[in-house]
């Protein structure tokens, strides 16, 4: 049975969410009801031809190709290739009943690679979307360059079940602390700074203002030259946010976590 299959018909309990890290900030989220959400999948190595005068060849294996791929909201944070994907949507035109969610110069990727403009949601930071059980409220993120400054983060509500604060790819700024005000369960952060994004110092201070109950760092593992070590996020959590759980997750093998009950 092929990891997607695997997911489509992997049990969620109530009152929770399972989630798979394909890489990058590439997950796919799964409610009780069997709703699959995706955010920033990039599953392929298009990168690589990109040739910015550093190594961007895909190191994480593509545990599902985008003709495989299954999920009924396919959402992006921001533009940057390795989270708009134009090779993994291209992929996906034909996939008729998929919604396709992000800001809007996302939405034009989108429409660019032959998505049809009804199954096309623009977002934005404070917007609140509905799908199905799905609920997806859009947080500010502070552009990393100026090839895209209309990056943000989502915070995913499941139900009655936990909610999931993403930060996408984000400078640091004390404007990322709004994100508070939903209460998420669970915040997974970018903690890459040699890249302009949140460094591991700067995503643990992140987690002890928003306060999540756990931490789950990515965006470290790609490529050669975009890389960190996710364990000095986690010794920097101890300092900056010692009463929120750290949690380490692997490529393709799901985490279920429980919300209030």
């Amino acid at each position: 049975m092929s990891l997607m299959q695997q997911i489509r018909t992997y049990p969620v309990p109530k009152h929770a969410v399972a989630l798979w890290w394909f890489g990058q900030n590439g997950y796919i989220f799964k409610t009780p009801e069997g709703t699959l959400i995706s955010v920033d999948l990039y599953l392929t190595d298009s990168c690589s031809c990109l040739n910015p005068g550093f190594n961007l060849s895909r190191r994480v294996p593509i545990l599902i190709s985008p003709e495989e791929l299954d999920v009924d909201i396919f959402t992006c944070t921001h533009n940057h290739q390795d989270h708009t994907d134009p090779e993994t949507i291209r992929n996906l035109r034909n996939k008729g009943t998929m919604q396709f969610v992000g800001p809007h110069p996302t939405c034009n990727v989108y429409q660019k690679e032959g998505i049809e403009s009804g199954r096309i949601v623009p977002a934005w930071p404070q917007c609140d979307l509905e799908f199905r059980d799905v609920r997806i409220h859009g947080t500010f993120a502070l552009p990393t360059d100026t090839t895209d400054l209309n990056h943000m983060g989502f915070v995913l509500a499941f139900g009655g079940g936990p909610k999931i604060y993403i930060t996408g790819d984000t400078d640091d700024t004390p404007l990322l602390h709004e994100a508070a005000r939903h209460s998420p369960d669970l915040m997974i952060t970018c903690i890459n700074g040699g890249f302009n994004n949140l460094s591991h110092w700067e995503a643990a201070d992140l987690a002890g203002h928003i306060k999540p109950k756990v931490a789950i760092p990515c965006h470290y593992d790609m490529f050669p030259d975009n890389a960190a070590d996710p364990k000095q996020f986690r010794s920097a959590m101890h300092i900056k946010a010692p009463d929120v759980a750290y949690h380490e997750m692997e490529h393709g093998k799901p985490f279920v976590y429980f919300g209030a009950r």
